[in-house]
């Protein structure tokens, strides 16, 4: 399949005039029947589990990481002596260092495979790791983070490609949705060990860090003893095949190499504007789940005056509703449509944002699940989404960077948070502790409550910067591209086609190059066809 980008996707004035006008009606659900999850899900085969759940650990684990800075602001802060917007350039530099990462990985992940690529990632998690908890100062904290930044970005790309690209059609929104929250899971195993470890250990936040270092080890192994993916490897051998057909040369480094800087450099040139949009939107994604996310822990200790316990247990049930939400409107967006999916979470997202940050009851448990519920279900969507954007030629370049390039632009949202929030000083905790308003003031902290008072915290910090990166996203991905119903079943024809080769034992070079025979077939018929009529 050659899907509409490919084709020069906006690029003339004529496809810009045809373009706006179809974002409503092309909005339309497909015409697929809603199917049951669980027949959807038995269409997978051993390999394709297999793959799905080496690339989901590795994703999981990856957020396990970057979390152990998000949870630990506070007792990072204390030991330095600095104060959280500070530390919380830990999550900044790592963001924004991520995209260097995935320019890397990727492009070594769609020359040579996603395999040795994923390995190398995991390996610098666990020296990374492992330096953190040493480090003796702020500066050498943020270095090693800065450098874990690069390792997490190049992570990225070669897992999503590892779990997604070899599912059946219909199997890819639900495991869409599984699949993005592995950083839901990753945040929920962070949260639950920072209970564990940090207040009991006597390395406190230290041993957080260390003991993340330990699990990439049997990621790494499973990997070792796990195939490259079959769509990677029927598309190395197509391009090899028409690389061969071109210059005569086969099996030669050189060809190989010639063959796939040719086939990134068209895709590339194809795609420039459908890349920069990717960028744009995932500024957007990124910025929603940062600015609802990072400072959140530190928001329920200093403010709400949570204990570590009631963070740990508010942090876990909003992490499982992103788990559930991201899962169900993955799935969801199958059968309605990529694109109508997210924008239906964005309005619902929205709308909990002043209950997400003023409730102070027990209710708050429900506003955070729901509230995190909506921030995973429309990123959802968003792994698949991608892979179907991307050509595959670039699938983990242009996935990867995308997704880290818009990582970049949202890097400074848990700064600038902590920051603003830190010109809103409240009073001190019993113990002296500085508080500071990072979120939106109950009426009962102030004496001088009023609806002005409402209304100026209403624009405070989280409340306000979430609400307008709800807009943003809700506007983007209605401006976005999405493949048309006949790309769908051309799509799922193919899979099926690919499975029913494999099930008669055609290897997956003879895939690759039985592809290329029947795109070129028809293009050498025409052309004989030429020839005949000038001929004539």
């Amino acid at each position: 399949m050659r899907n509409h980008m490919e084709a020069g996707w906006f690029y003339s004035a004529r496809q810009i005039r045809h373009y706006f006008p179809a974002r409503f009606t092309s909005l339309k659900p497909p015409k697929t029947k809603l199917k049951n999850p669980y027949a959807v899900l038995r269409q997978l085969d051993g390999h394709q589990w297999n793959m799905f759940l080496i690339g989901f650990a590795a994703w999981a684990w990856d957020a396990f990481d970057f979390f152990t800075v998000s949870l630990c602001v506070t007792e990072i802060a204390k030991e330095f002596d600095k104060e959280a917007s500070a530390v919380s350039w830990g999550i900044t530099v790592t963001l924004m260092l991520r995209w260097l990462g995935a320019l890397i990985s990727g492009s070594f992940g769609d020359r040579y495979g996603r395999k040795w690529i994923m390995i190398a990632n995991l390996c610098a998690f666990i020296v990374l790791e492992l330096a953190s908890g040493f480090c003796q100062s702020l500066g050498q904290f943020l270095a090693v983070r800065s450098l874990y930044g690069i390792a997490m970005g190049g992570l990225l790309g070669p897992a999503a490609a590892t779990a997604l690209e070899d599912l059946p059609y219909d199997a890819r929104g639900i495991l869409s949705g599984l699949f993005q929250q592995g950083y839901a899971v990753g945040y929920l195993l962070a949260a639950v060990f920072y209970r564990a470890l940090v207040p009991t250990t006597p390395h406190g936040w230290r041993s957080l860090f260390w003991f993340g270092a330990g699990p990439p080890v049997f990621i790494i192994i499973w990997r070792l003893l796990s195939p490259e993916t079959n769509s990677f490897q029927v598309a190395k051998a197509e391009r090899d095949a028409r690389e061969a057909q071109k210059s005569g040369v086969e099996h030669q480094k050189t060809s190989e190499l010639r063959a796939f800087l040719k086939a990134a450099n068209y895709a590339m040139k194809k795609n420039w504007f459908l890349f920069v949009y990717m960028v744009v939107l995932m500024a957007g994604f990124n910025s929603i789940s940062h600015g609802t996310q990072d400072l959140y822990p530190t928001f329920l200790k200093n403010q709400v005056g949570m204990n570590a316990t009631q963070t740990t247990v508010v942090t876990v049930v909003g992490q499982i509703g992103a788990l559930i939400g991201s899962t169900t409107l993955g799935y969801v967006s199958t059968f309605t449509g990529r694109r109508l999916t997210m924008m239906i979470g964005c309005i619902f997202g929205g709308a909990l944002i002043p209950s997400y940050v003023f409730v102070r009851s027990d209710y708050l448990i429900a506003t955070v699940f729901f509230e995190q519920f909506f921030v995973g279900g429309t990123w959802g969507p968003i792994p698949v989404y991608l892979v179907e954007l991307s050509p595959p030629e670039l699938r983990s370049f242009i996935y990867g960077l995308s997704y880290q390039l818009g990582n970049l632009a949202s890097s400074a949202a848990s700064t600038i948070e902590a920051t603003i929030g830190e010109r809103f000083p409240l009073a001190p905790t019993k113990t002296g502790v500085k508080r500071y308003d990072y979120g939106l003031s109950s009426p009962t902290q102030s004496p001088h409550f009023s609806i002005l008072t409402v209304s100026t915290n209403l624009g405070r910090v989280i409340a306000i910067f979430a609400g307008a990166v709800w807009a943003y996203i809700f506007l983007f991905v209605f401006l976005g591209p999405e493949m048309t119903q006949e790309e769908r079943n051309e799509e799922a024809a193919l899979t099926v086609e690919f499975e029913h080769m494999r099930a008669q034992g055609v290897s997956l070079a003879e895939i690759g190059v039985s592809r290329v025979k029947a795109v070129e077939a028809p293009a050498a018929a025409e052309k004989e066809a030429v020839e005949f009529v000038e001929k004539v």
